[in-house]
């Protein structure tokens, strides 16, 4: 019990140390070992950049070792001449937006010789030594505490735990430093153990009292080590890739989501009914666009351990290459769900030399189905397009939503209004519609008052992000939706999609693919309650891709918050879970092609058993 409660208060603190944390929390370790001295580290503004220092026949130079000197590499050429110069090119500041900068010299030489040479020659660079943003902190081989007054006031110290100082000595340290091995095993993987972490938290807080900042040194250069240090309130991370470690501090707000709304997963009520081999009437087929496992867990993890979608009592693995790509985009992954077949990327229900394959919207049309497609984004989008539309090239939005006008389904719910009504090549779609017996809206507040029971409502509005206030669209279309197929006898298939958890895997933004994710489960929830009050409906819930390439570094499901980490901009090849629940629904077990989403759906329908 100790152990979880100072883990969660660890943890408690992370999203306000995530906004805390800057460029001034880096400290550049071996700075001139890098390709670029000084220069990459100050270009990201780092607030401690380190140089070691030996003293060689009345010259400091710059080096990790004394048999690694090299003539050229004085602290004058690679720190102090830089420095003076950037100093006033920016009228005084050590960086253009006022952060401070500390020069730490590490001296690796005797220490009183080599300290007064390093005073003689900051004196000759007045702007330094007199610059309120810039700070010269000595570490290493350090003259004794009691000598510090000798020197001037220009002179800061690096301090040490084991070290005991006057009110007067400790006005001249800047940080306390140590080496991390002397309290822990831990390499950087993993957590530490209890009695290492209450030992480690112990010292940071003895130094914060004394109003010190704090510094170890041999620390692993990864980002468990980081986001560990980060965690610990350390203030000073040591690096020796500087531009990384700026990049994970910059994203922490973008990977970090805390959440503050919770919803309670639904429970299924009739899986062992479903267990037996019965066939389904209708079909709703949930599409979570860019929607891997692990956006699926960063859900389950904001949503304090319940999620509708892991009470999902079948489950599969669907294989997402395109014809064309290892990788496959949402225009063939969609294809391939919609038709069986795979093609290349960008088509959209055309096969691989462009021919209109058949879509699964139009063979349960001459069954009689009655068939709606849903987006949460622009319904001419790659994925709901994929259902009614036949083109060669998904950025063919205007000849997309035309495709529409032959296409048999009965309801289409998304945004897009406007390649359907102010069209380039004059035409205006909802008339065209009208004509055939749809009703046409352009805003999503008519849904509810809409009577026919063929409709297209289309509004950019209603489906701006959940971050942006999207609210309840999809559960209101699937509600509108069901609700109008189920006063027919007609049998229905009904594709829904969540579009968004794609887009804000594109934009690496965490929070956005979390809260996207907890909507599209609620969708979830919401048809597994359709299917159990229905018991002659399969729901089946998929992805087309991952987007992202997220992983997750750190969470509590007990707090509700999660961090993770994307490893691209794009889609990744990684397979996507599939979860079934209703009448057919051990079909879906096992590892598939994604065509095999399609081929299963109409066995499960049609098959003979």
């Amino acid at each position: 019990m100790k152990k979880t409660i100072i883990l969660l208060c660890l943890h408690f603190f992370l999203f306000a140390q995530a906004q805390e944390y800057s460029s001034v929390n880096i400290h550049s370790h071996n700075d001139y070992a890098g390709k670029l001295p000084f220069y990459e580290a100050y270009s990201n503004e780092a607030g401690v950049i380190e140089a070691d220092v030996f003293l060689v026949n009345s010259e400091l130079f710059v080096a990790h070792t004394s048999e690694e000197i090299k003539t050229y590499n004085t602290l004058q050429s690679l720190y102090l001449d830089p420095l003076s110069k950037k100093l006033k090119t920016l009228d005084g500041k050590a960086y253009p937006d006022s952060k401070p900068l500390i020069l730490m010299i590490d001296i690796k030489s005797e220490a009183t010789a080599t300290l007064k040479a390093i005073v003689q020659q900051l004196k000759t660079y007045p702007e330094l030594i007199s610059n309120k943003n810039l700070k010269i902190v000595i570490s290493g081989s350090r003259p004794s505490p009691p000598s510090w007054k000798e020197y001037p006031d220009f002179i800061y110290f690096d301090g040490r735990l084991n070290e005991n100082y006057t009110t007067e000595q400790l006005s001249r340290v800047e940080m306390i430093s140590d080496d991390l091995k002397e309290h822990t095993v831990w390499n950087g993987k993993g957590v530490m153990t209890q009695a290492d972490l209450e030992k480690i938290q112990a010292i940071i807080k003895k130094v914060h009292d004394q109003n010190k900042k704090i510094r170890f040194w041999s620390t692993q250069d990864n980002v468990n080590t980081w986001m560990t240090l980060k965690n610990l309130k350390v203030d000073y991370i040591g690096t020796d890739n500087v531009p990384a470690l700026t990049e994970f501090i910059q994203k922490i707000k973008t990977t970090f989501y805390q959440n503050t709304e919770f919803h309670e997963a639904y429970v299924p009520r009739n899986a062992a009914l479903f267990s037996k081999n019965k066939r389904p009437k209708n079909i709703i087929l949930l599409i979570g666009d860019g929607m891997g496992l692990t956006q699926i867990y960063a859900g389950y993890t904001a949503n304090k351990g319940q999620l509708s979608l892991f009470n999902i009592p079948t489950q599969g693995l669907s294989i997402t290459k395109s014809s064309d790509s290892y990788i496959t985009d949402s225009a063939a992954g969609a294809t391939a769900m919609a038709t069986g077949h795979k093609t290349n990327n960008r088509f959209i229900s055309v096969d691989e030399n462009g021919k209109a394959l058949e879509l699964i919207t139009q063979q349960l049309a001459k069954k009689k189905y009655k068939t709606a497609i849903i987006s949460a984004g622009n319904i001419t989008d790659a994925t709901p397009a994929a259902y009614y539309a036949h083109q060669p090239e998904r950025s063919f939005s205007e000849p997309i939503a035309a495709d529409f006008i032959t296409n048999p389904s009965d309801i289409l719910i998304g945004g897009g209004a406007k390649e359907f009504k102010n069209r380039k090549d004059g035409k205006d779609l909802s008339k065209v519609l009208e004509k055939k017996g749809y009703t046409f809206s352009d805003q999503f507040k008519t849904l509810d008052t809409i009577k026919n029971n063929r409709f297209v409502v289309l509004e950019d509005a209603a489906v701006v992000s959940m971050k942006e206030g999207r609210g309840d669209f999809l559960s209101k279309s699937l509600s509108k939706t069901t609700a109008v197929f189920s006063k027919t006898k007609n049998p229905f298939f009904i594709m829904a999609e969540g579009a968004q958890i794609d887009y804000g895997g594109h934009k690496n933004d965490l929070e956005y693919v979390v809260r996207e994710m907890l909507d599209f489960d609620k969708l979830v929830g919401q048809a597994m309650e359709f299917v159990d009050q229905n018991q002659e409906t399969l729901l089946i819930v998929t992805a087309d891709h991952e987007t992202g390439g997220l992983s997750l570094i750190d969470g509590s499901i007990a707090k509700g918050y999660v961090q993770g980490s994307f490893s691209t901009n794009d889609h990744t090849a990684v397979p996507v879970p599939v979860f079934a629940y209703g009448p057919g629904a051990s079909n879906f077990m096992g590892v598939y092609q994604n065509t095999e989403i399609y081929t299963k759906i109409l066995e499960a329908l049609f098959a003979k058993q």
